[in-house]
């Protein structure tokens, strides 16, 4: 499996390094399905960290204060011997450990909340505070104009100077509705913790979940701010079968063909002025770190 090389630490690790890099680092990533999840991008990339890195669970929020069952229903299903259980929609906070590196991290995986955000947000930042999080990082997905046959655009933002300056992100111009990410963001950074947003673009034609194409994109731009390696090939082998099935059935409707490739001429004419030596460079740097053997 490939790695990334520890020894001199990089993305958000980078930011903390301390005594030769031997300090450990804590960042929090959390995702919520519903309105800031399109394709369900966000949680499933959340998922795949949990198994990938045996996530244990360490704690949850009490569902009755903060959600309308009757907008988010519970639902029942089987458990692993056949009993049925219901599900209620909750908060789940879990740690992991990566092996071979100095991070540890809460991933918070939860179902956006309909009521009480102020408190609910509040709730999640003091237990970063308890757990001592060095770094909030919220994961989430949007539809917009995008093809499906293009990579999915992954957009990284901070209203935090010196992360912007370290990580060389931007800060974000979005003004409109925003939801629970947006709401957590602004308690983080109040509670003086670095924060980032991370946005994957999924295309609006086909926003349905899965998008494991979404959610690859996540894992990889992760891969890159938190300097690590992630075993997706099967993630990938998904994600390339879900666009050939994407292109089977945009050609059996001519309306939706010449759309997207209208989508496809306008995101190569956005693009063009990127294709400079440098994010050539920045893109070959990529994959020599994944084929990188340990």
């Amino acid at each position: 499996m490939s790695t990334f090389d520890d020894a001199q630490p990089a993305g958000i690790r980078g930011m903390f390094a301390e005594n030769g890099g031997e300090r450990r680092v804590t960042v929090m990533l959390a995702a919520f399905e519903g309105w800031n999840d399109a394709g369900e991008a966000a949680s499933d990339a959340l998922k795949f960290l949990g198994k990938h890195w045996n996530g244990e669970k360490i704690s949850t929020i009490d569902a009755d204060e903060f959600y309308d069952f009757q907008f988010t229903r519970p639902a029942i299903k089987r458990n692993s011997s056949g009993q049925r259980r219901i599900e209620w929609p909750t908060t789940r906070i879990s740690r992991a450990s990566v092996s071979q590196s100095n991070l540890d991290i809460i991933l918070v995986h939860g179902v956006e909340p309909s009521y009480k955000w102020r408190a609910y947000t509040a709730e999640l930042v003091g237990m970063a505070k308890e757990l001592e999080v060095d770094c909030l990082v919220l994961v989430g997905a949007l539809l917009a104009d995008v093809p499906h046959t293009r990579p999915i655009p992954v957009t990284v933002s901070t209203d935090d100077d010196q992360v912007r300056t370290t990580l060389n992100v931007e800060s974000s111009t979005y003004e409109g509705p925003i939801g629970i990410v947006g709401v957590l963001a602004e308690v983080g950074q109040l509670a003086d913790i670095p924060t980032l947003s991370m946005w994957a673009a999924v295309p609006h034609y086909v926003g349905q979940s899965p998008s494991p194409k979404a959610q690859l994109a996540l894992l990889n731009r992760l891969e890159e701010l938190l300097h690590v390696s992630l075993d997706t090939h099967v993630l990938a082998e998904e994600s390339e079968a879900w666009e050939r099935g994407v292109d089977e059935l945009s050609t059996e409707d001519p309306e939706v063909a010449a759309y997207v490739r209208q989508l496809e001429e306008a995101k190569d004419t956005a693009d063009l002025p990127e294709a400079s030596g440098e994010s050539i460079a920045r893109e070959f740097e990529r994959y020599l770190k994944k084929r990188r053997k340990d």
